[in-house]
């Protein structure tokens, strides 16, 4: 009797994993779907919770089933049929809709072109800019990344309340905006994919570098983002920016194992092995920039290519990359582009013309507090033979940091000014976060 009730716990704990790893995979396709019939994201997500119910019910009992996307889809969707028909204001829409919905079988997937095309319309929805940036990135990981509350706020360091109460507000201003839930066209289709890819550039960044806590990288983030922007781009393939975001992501994903060492701390870009950089992601990065254009993730990509290209450190393109700065700075004016523009001209053309730049920047509201502003210039300093202006600099750029291994690093610079320590300190890649 203690070996069949041994086996049965096995079964019913398999089931249970199977049960959360599918739903992890398929949620965003399921709430999506959903979300075509009661045209409402805070409802289809709720929906998608109770067939996740229904199946941690029983698949224990009955096994897990041969399609078991396909199955919590058709469940989710019966449930919305049948919500929809208790509600009058909704009969012509049954009418339409719900009986084709309805004799969907429970194990057969649905069309794969109306999931696509759900899919496509969940990523616009949950990026529209009536939702404060915040928002945007809290509801995309929770509708389309799949995670969870705590899984959010433990990623971006803020309180579980905080997030909750952030996607709560979102799917209320969603529903009280009366946002479509469409692919928009025209104009609108241009302003809000630019928002879908901020969302998703922000999400990757956080990852990529991480603003605060006691860690430089949150792979997780990154992997999220990397999956959302090649999501994106399968789905919307005459979009050149689409493309070049991905291709940026594919770069950037690509150099994350050698960017810390076996202790956490950073390594610098001039001190990676580039042996651990992934060949597969870089060569999916040329892929993706091939169908790129020429909008700012796309001349991101192409700053991020010459980095991939070069074998060592040495063989850097910094000349070309200067001049692909110069074309950001004319696409997306910013201060801190400017920046990430005199660290690349200090390497093509010497510091002391990097220090002008610098120098220049000083006043800019945008980078009161950017802890990067200082430490940039503390290296120019440094590689100069300025050695007590550059230490002030790194130090006052350690205590304007949020995250700990940058801190460890500043102080450390600022202390030695090590050997090796005065290239590649601040080599930017993208708008809002320079890169090593």
């Amino acid at each position: 009797m203690a070996a069949d009730t041994t086996a049965g716990t096995t079964a019913d704990g398999s089931a249970t994993e199977a049960v959360e790893a599918v739903f992890r995979i398929e949620s965003a396709r399921i709430i999506a779907g959903v979300t075509r019939i009661v045209r409402d994201v805070g409802i289809a997500e709720e929906l998608a919770q109770d067939a996740l119910v229904a199946a941690l019910e029983r698949w224990p009992r009955e096994g897990v089933p041969d399609n078991p996307g396909a199955w919590l889809t058709a469940t989710a969707k019966h449930r919305a049929i049948d919500l929809v028909r208790r509600r009058e204001v909704y009969a012509r829409k049954l009418a339409e809709v719900g009986r084709s919905l309805e004799d969907v079988p429970a194990p057969a997937p649905a069309e794969p072109d109306d999931i696509d095309d759900d899919l496509l319309r969940l990523i616009f929805t949950a990026c529209h800019p009536v939702l404060s940036a915040e928002a945007r990135i809290a509801l995309t990981l929770r509708l389309l990344g799949g995670l969870t509350t705590p899984e959010i706020a433990r990623a971006f360091l803020v309180p579980e309340p905080t997030v909750a109460q952030r996607i709560v507000r979102a799917k209320r201003a969603l529903a009280g905006a009366a946002v479509p839930f469409e692919v928009p066209y025209g104009e609108d289709r241009a302003q809000r994919l630019s928002s879908v890819l901020e969302v998703i550039y922000l999400i990757f960044n956080e990852g990529y570098s991480a603003t605060a806590g006691d860690d430089l990288l949150r792979p997780g983030l990154c992997e999220d983002a990397l999956r959302l922007a090649r999501v994106l781009a399968a789905l919307m393939p005459a979009e050149p920016e689409a493309h070049g975001l991905a291709a940026l992501l594919e770069f950037q994903a690509s150099r994350t194992a050698a960017r810390t060492g076996p202790d956490g701390r950073p390594v610098l870009l001039a001190d990676q092995n580039r042996a651990r950089w992934d060949g597969l992601l870089i060569r999916r990065g040329f892929d993706a920039l091939q169908r790129a254009g020429t909008g700012p993730y796309s001349v991101q990509a192409a700053i991020a290519a010459c980095h991939a290209k070069a074998r060592r450190y040495p063989d850097t393109d910094w000349a070309t990359i200067a001049a692909l700065y110069e074309r950001l700075l004319v696409l997306s004016p910013s201060p801190v582009v400017a920046l990430n523009r005199a660290v690349a001209v200090s390497m093509a053309r010497g510091p002391a013309a990097a220090l002008e730049l610098v120098d220049a920047l000083a006043a800019e509201p945008a980078l009161r507090g950017y802890h990067l502003l200082p430490s940039v210039r503390g290296d120019l300093l440094a590689r100069l033979g300025r050695a007590e202006e550059a230490r002030a600099e790194f130090e006052r750029a350690a205590e304007l940091t949020r995250n700990e291994r940058e801190r460890e690093l500043l102080r450390d610079r600022a202390a030695g000014l090590a050997e090796g320590w005065t290239e590649g300190w601040t080599e930017g890649w993208t708008e809002g976060q320079a890169d090593d």
